[in-house]
């Protein structure tokens, strides 16, 4: 499968996140503030990105990460509203990339890129022996 046949640069996608406890940094690590985690943040952007082209994926069709180059610009606190935003900007036959953004209201609080493999699922589990 080429996925160049069915995602196109353009097409995108927005997700909102109220941001709870279980995902500040203080919830990981002891005796830090509780505020919204970069990995956290990291994980919004790519399924943000996974839910931009997800609906034209044929069945038995996924996309799992392999490439993040993220910055993290400025801290949220618990019950913050995040808005995470991805954006195709190419396409190659197995390979998707994004524009990944996050707010917190109009403050832009991380930016940066991230690729997605195209996988069929069951290749995919016959190969890791994953039933």
């Amino acid at each position: 499968m080429d996925a160049r046949d069915i995602i196109k640069p353009g097409m995108r996608a927005e997700r909102l996140l109220v941001v709870p406890p279980e995902r500040t940094v203080g919830h990981f690590v002891p005796h830090m503030p509780m505020v919204y985690a970069t990995p956290m943040m990291i994980l919004e952007m790519e399924m943000t990105s996974g839910d931009a082209i997800n609906p034209v994926l044929p069945q038995g069709w996924v996309t799992v990460g392999t490439e993040v180059n993220i910055r993290h610009l400025a801290a949220s606190p618990v019950g913050a509203t995040i808005r995470t935003v991805a954006e195709v900007i190419e396409v190659e036959r197995r390979v998707i990339r994004f524009n990944v953004e996050a707010y917190h209201g109009e403050t832009k609080i991380g930016d940066g890129r991230h690729g997605r493999r195209l996988i069929n699922v069951e290749q995919f589990k016959k190969r890791f022996g994953v039933p």
